[in-house]
């Protein structure tokens, strides 16, 4: 494909130093981590297809098949694309999507087999499989998970994977393991019931030849920083935080780096160099899942479980404890919250100006992103009993979210209501989809697609 000249939005170069190629990913081309740059979830200069066939292959570009579950999203580096993934004993391995509330995990001691794919970029070829290990798991997981839900990381040198209790992996670009750190058994579940284990979620971030890891789980939680090159542990701080699912944003702000993280008790900022504690925010809901996102000074975090569903935008210069007095809705690091509407499942989407989060039962809230004004509400599907799990992305003035029962949602960005289409995946969609150079990568279960010119 044929690369065009283009401006780069500020969102997108939030918290990242341009020192080489290993530690410079190109906005519109490499997709590092879950949600691509920054977790901001935006790839410009290409235009992306609003419509397409997956049966008719009309702007598919090719179509892969991958073993097990489809939960981890895909990574980009230059022409190549990596996911991992983790393969039952079982023929069904007991997945369930849509809306309901049971608690209970999967039932499966079987034997799996987790694994590292990479596909070439362009033509979905398989260039490598590697079979991490195999192994009972040592936590069961949610009826909507898998065993390896945390997406990779990578900065053109190495890939990251984070398997929970089974490890923390590093690699080179061709599969071969440079490095395991043992991280001990994670049991990540609902805090009011512990005999229903869920499994990790959070996915690592890899940042100037430093890995993060966010590791809330039921005793002992914590967040740590790796040397990618060795696995030696650079520092860990302890977090009293309860079970969460947020990956961690790196963003810089004034020449100081920070790690922001998502949580129940303790959303907040980390020192990148020294895991020093910048500022907390104490109330929110109480399985907290999506990941935080910075956009143009302001930080915005969300979630929705329990009796709150909140959403603020902070600013990146906060410090100390900076939650809102009891009924307020702002404070002297708050710009703007609102108490209700925030998102369970999906990360939200700064683009354009404006805010967008969507709910677990998908609702779509679109805000003035400075000053949380609500543009408009709108239910995405008819089906009231779909579920979303997936984050929205953007490109070009559009907005692309997927629905657990497979329909991707096209919209146009800005502050009015305006669908351009739906498109059917063909299988369910639980995966944030990437972007690179003009096609959109979805994984579905049992496939990874590229919508796009062929």
């Amino acid at each position: 494909m044929r690369r065009l000249a283009f401006t780069v939005p500020a969102v997108l170069l939030a918290g990242i130093t341009f020192t080489g190629a290993a530690t410079a990913p190109r906005p519109g081309v490499d997709w590092p981590q879950f949600r691509g740059i920054a977790a901001g979830g935006v790839a410009e200069g290409f235009s992306l297809p609003t419509s397409w066939d997956t049966v008719k292959g009309t702007n598919v570009a090719w179509k892969t098949p991958v073993a097990g579950l489809g939960l981890s999203s895909p990574v980009i580096w230059g022409d190549e694309l990596f996911i991992s993934t983790s393969i039952s004993g079982q023929k069904d391995a007991g997945l369930k999507v849509g809306l309901y509330g049971n608690v209970e995990p999967v039932q499966d001691d079987t034997e799996h087999e987790w694994r590292v794919y990479a596909l070439d970029k362009k033509s979905g070829k398989v260039k490598w499989e590697k079979s991490i290990l195999k192994a009972v798991p040592k936590i069961k997981r949610h009826t909507k998970a898998s065993h390896a839900n945390s997406t990779l990381a990578t900065d053109g040198e190495r890939l990251i994977a984070f398997f929970g209790s089974e490890g923390l992996y590093a690699f080179d670009m061709k599969g071969n393991q440079l490095w395991k750190k043992d991280l001990g058994v994670l049991d990540a579940g609902w805090y009011v019931a512990r005999e229903n284990q869920w499994e990790t979620g959070s996915s690592p971030v890899l940042h100037e030849g430093v890995v993060v890891v966010q590791v809330d789980v039921q005793e002992n939680s914590f967040l740590a920083a790796f040397d990618a090159k060795t696995g030696a542990e650079k520092w860990r701080t302890p977090r009293t935080d309860v079970p969460t699912w947020g990956t961690p944003t790196i963003h810089k702000v004034g020449g100081r780096t920070q790690v922001l993280v998502n949580g129940y008790r303790h959303a907040g900022a980390y020192d990148f160099e020294t895991g020093k504690e910048i500022w907390k925010l104490g109330r929110n809901g109480d399985i907290p899942v999506p990941t935080p996102v910075v956009s143009d000074g302001l930080v915005y975090i969300t979630n929705a479980h329990g009796p709150m569903s909140p959403v603020y935008a902070i600013k990146e210069t906060a410090t100390g404890d900076i939650t809102p007095a009891e009924g307020a809705t702002t404070s002297e690091h708050v710009v703007w919250s609102v108490p209700k509407g925030g998102g369970y499942m999906c990360t939200p989407l700064v683009y354009r100006d404006h805010t967008y989060i969507v709910t677990y039962q998908g609702i779509l809230s679109v805000f003035d992103a400075k000053t949380g004004e609500r543009k408009y509400q709108q239910r995405l599907l008819e089906n009231t009993a779909s579920a979303f799990t997936s984050s929205p992305v953007a490109n070009d003035g559009k907005v692309y979210v997927a629905s657990e029962d497979g329909q991707m949602i096209v919209l146009k960005a800005g502050p009015v209501f305006e669908r351009i289409a739906t498109n059917d995946m063909g299988a369910s969609v639980l995966a944030t989809p990437a972007i690179s150079e003009g096609r959109l990568f979805v994984r579905t279960q049992g496939m990874v697609m590229a919508i796009g010119a062929k």
